[in-house]
């Protein structure tokens, strides 16, 4: 359970029971769902990245987009409704060399140019002899993007690095150097389900 949760649980609920108090007892139970609501949505289940040469999702959701992108860099786009876990992991383990925030729109997260138009967090994460960029994106509800790290910090895979609350969207690039194992609609777990795999898988740092 992340944290987040547990405080806007407490306050709806005390609210929901001062609204009960004062009015009518069934009056305060929006609030309550409203409580339960924000103990399954800010769940963190435990993840365990799988072994080998492998990219893992940063993002619960499903995979709306994917992009070639220059120089043979692959975007994947990774929607986040609400009733997903919204706690994000690093894709490879690694250093963080780059954090950027860049402020910006509110679209919704599904559609295309919230990529390019709305607030988002951009993260390097480099080892291994490559890099990975995933960028944290905001959407139409949540415009709060949370990240834990900080530039020289090392991650393992599947670690947990930060939270987007509320519905969101993850792109995630690539280099020519991964070969991806999913396709646009697949449904894909933070730290646990495999974007792509190395094409040298030799490769040490």
């Amino acid at each position: 359970m992340v944290r987040d949760g547990i405080y806007y649980a407490v306050a709806l609920g005390g609210a929901g029971g001062l609204v009960s108090y004062l009015t009518y007892p069934a009056f305060g139970a929006p609030l309550y769902l409203l409580a339960a609501f924000c103990l399954y949505f800010f769940r963190d289940p435990e993840r365990a990245a799988p072994a080998g040469a492998v990219a893992v999702s940063p993002a619960d959701g499903k995979i709306v987009a994917i992009r070639r992108e220059k120089a043979g860099q692959a975007r994947l786009s990774i929607f986040l409704n609400i009733f997903d876990v919204h706690v994000n992991r690093s894709p490879i383990a690694g250093t963080i060399t780059d954090v950027r925030y860049r402020p910006g729109r509110f679209l919704a997260a599904n559609r295309e140019e919230a990529s390019a138009q709305n607030e988002q967090n951009a993260v390097t994460v480099e080892g291994n002899g490559t890099r990975v960029v995933f960028n944290q994106i905001a959407g139409l509800i949540a415009r709060r993007v949370v990240f834990y790290k900080k530039p020289g910090d090392v991650v393992a895979a599947g670690e947990r690095v930060g939270l987007i609350k509320f519905g969101s969207r993850v792109d995630i690039f690539l280099g020519p150097e991964w070969e991806l194992a999913v396709y646009e609609g697949h449904r894909v777990k933070a730290g646990s389900s495999v974007l792509a795999r190395r094409r040298e898988a030799g490769v040490t740092k």
